[in-house]
């Protein structure tokens, strides 16, 4: 594929703000995918955040909650689509209070 036609899509690795997921780059020819991965972890009443973008042969999108924390994928296939971070990450946090609303209930409900 030519530059015109090749994708490009924000890369970083790790980062806790989507501020340090500026940086754009060209993908290889057998990458067809832009992916925004957002992890949160709780520790006590904290959350942790922590934001990974790329270049992708093939993706997944999902979005796994758990009582510790969130995993979300997004995907995406067009010119630097990858750039926004912060919905995902509020959207993750709004699964994960739900997910961990329902573990509660099934806990009490359970009489665990």
């Amino acid at each position: 594929a030519d530059a015109f036609h090749a994708l490009w899509c924000y890369r970083c690795e790790n980062e806790p703000s989507n501020w340090n997921c500026i940086k754009l780059v060209k993908c290889a020819e057998t990458d067809s995918y832009c992916s925004t991965t957002v992890t949160t972890s709780r520790q006590g009443k904290d959350t942790d955040y922590r934001l990974s973008k790329g270049c992708a042969p093939t993706c997944t999108e999902n979005n796994m909650v758990t009582s510790l924390g969130s995993v979300s994928t997004s995907c995406c296939q067009r010119y630097g689509c990858n750039f926004s971070g912060a919905t995902s990450v509020k959207t993750s946090s709004a699964v994960m209070v739900v997910g961990i609303l329902a573990s509660f209930f099934y806990i009490f409900r359970s009489g665990l």
